[in-house]
């Protein structure tokens, strides 16, 4: 994928340029922005300074990198490995929400049903053999979603939490499921 000047940075052309609440201490992640590709770490965009939150984020940009990099005979087994790290990682995100009483929780579920309801039915759609679709999805369609919905809805969350959710005590992990 490309990369473009912004701001002074390297960006990938899916980026979201948006400024982020937590930038990296000074020297710590500099490489990372200049990515190559839009399915690596990017200290600056991704990390939320949620411990659980911003590792179980860096472990779907891991598998989506992956995917990418993946030929044909272990795409299938890779994305099926997506689609369960996906659906745990929006379970967990849900009770952390139901628990500390986030308010944001219909929107922000209703998104991760959306998207796993595609990761689900792309998965369908591979094991009829329509490898090229969900290779379009994954490098393409999933990163920009993937930075969007981080910035946006996990961002708001991870506020929200820091805050100590509802006047309770500060939630900075995942419940067990």
């Amino acid at each position: 994928m490309s990369t473009h000047q912004a701001n002074g940075q390297a960006r990938c052309h899916l980026a979201i340029a948006l400024p982020h609440p937590n930038p990296p201490p000074e020297g710590e992640g500099a490489n990372e922005s200049r990515c190559e590709s839009c399915n690596l770490w990017d200290h600056a965009r991704h990390t939320l300074g949620m411990k659980e939150m911003d590792s179980t984020h860096r472990e779907f940009i891991e598998q989506v990198a992956a995917l990418v990099a993946a030929g044909n005979t272990e795409f299938p087994a890779l994305f099926q490995a997506l689609v369960n790290h996906t659906a745990a990682h929006f379970k967990a995100e849900g009770a952390l929400m139901r628990a500390s009483k986030y308010r944001g929780l219909p929107e922000h579920e209703g998104e991760h049903h959306r998207v796993l309801g595609e990761l689900q039915q792309l998965n369908r759609s591979l094991k009829r053999g329509h490898l090229p679709l969900v290779r379009a999805y994954v490098k393409e369609g999933l990163p920009e979603w993937f930075d969007t919905h981080l910035a946006m809805m996990d961002a708001a969350l991870a506020m929200h939490l820091k805050k100590g959710g509802d006047e309770r005590e500060n939630f900075t992990s995942y419940p067990s499921p």
